[in-house]
């Protein structure tokens, strides 16, 4: 057969497209509307132990990496609505086997009224994840023979293939017996539970089994749970059926020493790979940990982001189409513009304010705000116009943020640098040291952002002008190098001397209300702990308070070391030559006046000596420094009128400001403060959270005439680099 030229080029050409259609890869974040495959995540959880956090959230990613908060990481449901208690804890969700209909189960629990308070979980069904219908079962008010039921903790659901039924397991426990899990059949409205329930596994053990998780692969039912009691963590139980035989493989799967719950796993969408991912609920945070075979697990929380802090929660792929109803429903504008990849914010200390449509990202010093791409993470319906590399350099920027469904905003973005905070994270009581081996600052902080004090190691940072640091790594790990003390590291201080004409560094810190010493010959580390507590007993005389947050402190007069430390009492004694022991004998109090808290910081000055301390507390807004000066480096003190030296200003919404330590640099009179303060701007919202979710500043200090000391003002610009 022959073609003219004009039909064997049209031939061609749909041989060409039709091969391009062939050979395109599948699409995995563009599908049409109606398409079922999923390309999306939802994260539904609860955030804490506080009342208001106990309620169902949600958070959407693309990934399974990178989650974004819906609602502004409120509420997706009322608790008062739908529970008896008025809170709900560690939700599971779950698609139905047509794909038509989700299920959410919850604790039904407010945790202020007990641990032992619960016996009640919440069903609840919708079928657009938005709309949710919801019951209460009461188990033992539903069920006999559960009079001595003291909790009903953590339900999951998963469809029972032979029983063509949806299967509900949980963790109870009944008087002096451990919690077990068991599991009942919801009826087909999902709103109770139609079949008396029954114990699921077995352990060998007879331990506590708690946070059940159960993922079908490969033809058998992985159980993942908590084990509590003699060691505790995430272990699993396998078995052939859903409901019997499950064999107790004996081997902790958690990525990390510290405890952990609520387990949940979820498979990738693309791949053969499933994430476990707990809770480090003492920590406040989450690991997540990939596995090819659910039982080899390696950590990838650095790859991992959140703009929330989850508890206990599930994971649920999702489709593109119900991305977008989530995101229609409960994604802001707001959320938008917090959600930035550019490494050169600090995104801890991005400032929205949604009544006056304005949003300040701060960035490292050096960053070229003239040709500035802020790489905001949007999803595919959302548009920014401009977007980009803009020029900040001038002054805000007008973008313009339009989500379907909703009206579109304009925020005048501002992009500035801002030297504090100088380490980027949550650190704390920091001690500032130059090292003359390494002609090299060092700051030697609290590694803070965990619940309630509760860090267990030690970071370093270096630098040669102030403003740019460099994170030196772990130090100090008292769980690996400390024999005496495993719990709270806190408030270090460090002196270099020259020991044999080499350099020696000692580090002084506090770790389990007790104060150690460590010696290295870098300033960097690594440093070996002394094998045992240099303060470890009150001092005479003393009754309350806490042997916490040590200093050091070298007389020029006269080359002796000092050692001050005390909470709620300032104590001093004479470091002994070999400078890991004290002059027991010569310990003296010289508490300077009745509102001292904490935090004593010493140095010398054109011939006096200067005390600075914190009063108030930590997780006070007005947390703050004072001082006081003295003719011996052992007191007496002599307290100025208006020694107010650092205290909040909230014109600039920074709180929480204290604990300091100082430098003097240049060999000259130039003296500069660093101390911390509460994250800023979240802190002053967080509560006593407030207190260990803390942010390290460098200030200058300035003097008057009389040695008297200037105020300093806490600033978000910070210093400039010295030189």
């Amino acid at each position: 057969m022959k073609y003219s030229p004009t039909k064997y080029a049209i031939l061609l050409l749909l041989i060409c497209l039709s091969g391009k259609i062939i050979a395109q890869p599948k699409k995995t974040s563009g599908q049409k509307a109606g398409s079922k495959e999923n390309v999306a995540y939802l994260f539904t959880y609860f955030t804490g132990n506080s009342k208001a956090e106990e309620a169902i959230r949600f958070a959407v990613s693309t990934d399974g990496y990178h989650y974004s908060a819906l609602n502004n990481n409120n509420a997706i449901i009322s608790s008062e609505k739908i529970s008896s208690t008025g809170g709900v804890r560690d939700p599971h969700i779950l698609r139905s086997e047509d794909g038509k209909t989700f299920y959410m189960v919850a604790t039904d629990m407010v945790s202020a009224n007990g641990w032992n308070s619960n016996r009640a979980m919440v069903l609840l069904k919708s079928n657009d994840l938005i709309h949710w219908t919801s019951a209460v079962v009461n188990i033992q008010k539903r069920f006999p023979n559960n009079e001595n039921l003291l909790r009903v903790w953590a339900p999951q659901t998963i469809y029972d293939k032979t029983a063509k039924k949806y299967m509900v397991y949980w963790s109870m426990k009944n008087g002096d017996d451990p919690d077990k899990i068991y599991y009942a059949y919801a009826n087909a409205d999902f709103t109770d539970l139609e079949s008396t329930p029954k114990q699921l596994f077995f352990s060998p053990t007879n331990g506590s089994c708690i946070d059940g998780d159960i993922i079908y692969d490969k033809g058998k039912y992985n159980l993942f749970f908590k084990t509590e009691g003699n060691g505790n963590g995430i272990k699993k139980a396998v078995s052939d059926k859903l409901t019997e035989g499950y064999v107790l493989q004996d081997k902790y799967l958690q990525q990390t020493k510290e405890a952990v719950e609520g387990a949940g796993v979820f498979k990738l969408n693309h791949g053969d790979e499933y994430i476990l991912m707990y809770d480090v609920y003492m920590k406040g945070r989450y690991q997540f940990t990939k596995s090819k075979d659910l039982a080899n697990f390696s950590v990838v929380d650095q790859d991992v982001t959140m703009d929330f802090h989850p508890r206990h929660g599930t994971i649920l792929p999702i489709n593109q189409q119900e991305l977008s109803r989530l995101l229609k429903q409960w994604y802001t504008v707001g959320s938008v513009l917090q959600t930035v990849k550019n490494k050169a914010i600090n995104p801890n200390n991005i400032v929205l304010d949604s009544v006056n449509q304005k949003l300040y990202l701060p960035v490292n010093y050096g960053t070229d705000l003239k040709v500035f791409d802020p790489q905001f993470n949007t999803f595919n319906q959302i548009s920014i116009l401009p977007k980009g590399k803009l020029d900040f350099s001038k002054g805000p920027v007008k973008i313009k943020v339009s989500i379907p469904g909703h009206q579109a905003k304009t925020y005048e973005v501002s992009v500035a640098v801002a030297n504090n905070p100088v380490l980027k994270g949550y650190y704390a009581d920091p001690e500032i040291l130059y090292s003359n081996k390494t002609a090299k600052y060092y700051i030697y902080p609290t590694s803070d952002g965990f619940n309630n004090w509760s860090g267990t190691y030690f970071k370093t940072f270096s630098s040669t002008d102030l403003v740019n640091w460099k994170d030196e790594g772990k130090i100090l790990d008292l769980e690996k190098d400390v024999s005496w003390a495993k719990r709270n590291a806190w408030a270090p201080t460090i002196i270099e001397k020259k020991v044999n004409g080499m350099y020696k560094y000692f580090y002084y810190f506090t770790a389990a209300q007790k104060i150690g010493v460590a010696v290295a010959n870098d300033p960097a580390g690594l440093f070996k702990d002394s094998g045992k507590a240099l303060i470890a007993d009150k001092p005479n005389g003393i009754k309350g308070g806490q042997e916490i947050d040590p200093d050091v402190f070298n007389d020029p007069k006269t080359n002796k070391s000092y050692l001050y430390w005390g909470n709620g009492y300032m104590a001093v004694a004479p470091l002994n030559d070999d400078m890991i022991s004290v002059d027991t004998s010569a310990i003296k109090i010289i508490t300077p006046n009745s509102d001292f808290r904490e935090g004593t910081e010493v140095f010398y000055r054109n011939g006096k000596y200067y005390f600075l301390w914190s009063e108030d507390d930590t997780r006070s807004e007005n947390y703050r420094v004072r001082y006081g000066f003295s003719d011996s480096p052992t007191g007496k003190i002599t307290i100025p009128e208006n020694n107010l030296i650092l205290a909040k200003d909230a014109t600039q919404g920074i709180y929480g400001t204290g604990h300091n330590s100082v430098i003097k640099v240049n060999v000259r009179d130039e003296w500069y403060m660093v101390y911390h303060r509460f994250t800023r701007p979240k802190g002053i919202s967080m509560g006593d959270a407030a207190g260990f979710n803390r942010e390290v500043c460098i200030d200058k200090m300035e003097f008057n005439p009389d040695g008297t000391i200037k105020p300093v003002k806490p600033t978000v610009n910070g210093i400039k680099p010295i030189h």
